[in-house]
């Protein structure tokens, strides 16, 4: 069967259109999943940066902790309040312009010598 004259052009307008799209949408897919892996190494270093001061690990030790978890150029920040030891990690994800994000983490744990 053959297709009519006027029709000769479509296949490839519909290419031109449907193309770029599915282009931006994969590139905005990847973006949101890198995003989403960095949240969660965000809070996975706050969580073993907080796990090594309650164990009465040197500050210097903890933040190392919670550094090798983080994502790269992630800052990362101790804090005690009383019995309760806290550690945020924050970071930006990377995007273009408006895109870019910033992540961060937080978790409190008990100090073990407080417990018993």
């Amino acid at each position: 069967m053959r297709s009519s004259d006027s029709d000769a052009g479509q296949t490839t307008a519909e290419a031109a259109v449907v193309l770029p799209a599915l282009t931006v949408f994969v590139v905005a897919l990847v973006w949101g999943l890198t995003a989403v892996a960095a949240q969660m190494q965000c809070v996975d270093a706050a969580r073993a940066g907080a796990r090594a001061v309650a164990r009465s690990e040197p500050a210097a030790a903890a933040e190392s902790a919670a550094r090798s978890a983080a994502p790269r150029g992630a800052k990362v920040v101790l804090g005690r309040d009383g019995d309760l030891v806290r550690v945020r990690v924050e970071a930006r994800a990377t995007g273009p312009g408006p895109l870019a994000l910033r992540l961060s983490g937080e978790a409190v744990a008990l100090a073990e010598e407080a417990v018993g």
